[in-house]
């Protein structure tokens, strides 16, 4: 889990030191559009905070604090193992796992399970890591960002043009294919 936390901060800076350049020319009603200069940077502040914390946790051993959203509602987990790509016989028993790498929202985004214990299509933690980035259309539409806790909102916000899924995993980021159960937050 640290590595996923310090991949999507790398990744948040990369991306605000991208964006310097185009955003510090746009404005609106004669307003530097400061907002979205600054936002990605909070949120990086916060992914550094999350990650910093999950430095405590002993490997293999459950973390209770909330770590990832499934339906909903935030969940613990413990150190992953990772698996073999599955076969076109047994990928359905493998949830999708989504990772949100831009998100300007400062309360800071886990990553998005399709399932959780309790919902009949949960898969025990086996995961497919699928990449997410919101849009310019979903940044123009929202300003900041929700934090999205469902695959309901997953799927909401694709429909709407607000993200792009990629399946697979990005450079640092978690495994393509893994375990990890869900635990409830304590």
């Amino acid at each position: 889990m640290i590595q996923l936390m310090l991949a999507m901060l790398v990744n948040l800076v990369s991306d605000l030191q991208a964006s310097l350049g185009k955003q510090i020319n746009q404005t609106h009603g004669g307003y530097i559009m400061l907002n979205n200069l600054i936002r990605p940077f909070l949120g990086a502040l916060a992914l550094l905070g999350m990650a910093i914390g999950a430095v405590n946790g002993a490997p293999g051993k459950p973390d209770f604090s909330p770590q990832i959203y499934a339906d909903n509602k935030a969940w613990g987990t413990k150190v992953t193992t990772v698996l073999p790509a599955p076969k076109r016989s047994n990928l359905h028993s493998f949830d999708s796992f989504f990772v949100i790498t831009n998100s300007n929202n400062p309360e800071g985004q886990l990553p998005v399970a399709e399932a959780a214990p309790g919902n009949p299509a949960y898969n025990g933690g086996r995961w497919f890591t699928h990449s997410v980035e919101w849009t310019a259309e979903g940044f123009m539409a929202h300003g900041m960002v929700p934090v999205l806790t469902s695959y309901d909102e997953i799927q909401l916000h694709e429909a709407l043009g607000h993200l792009v899924i990629t399946p697979g995993s990005f450079p640092m980021g978690p495994p393509v294919y893994f375990q990890c159960p869900l635990l409830p937050v304590k």
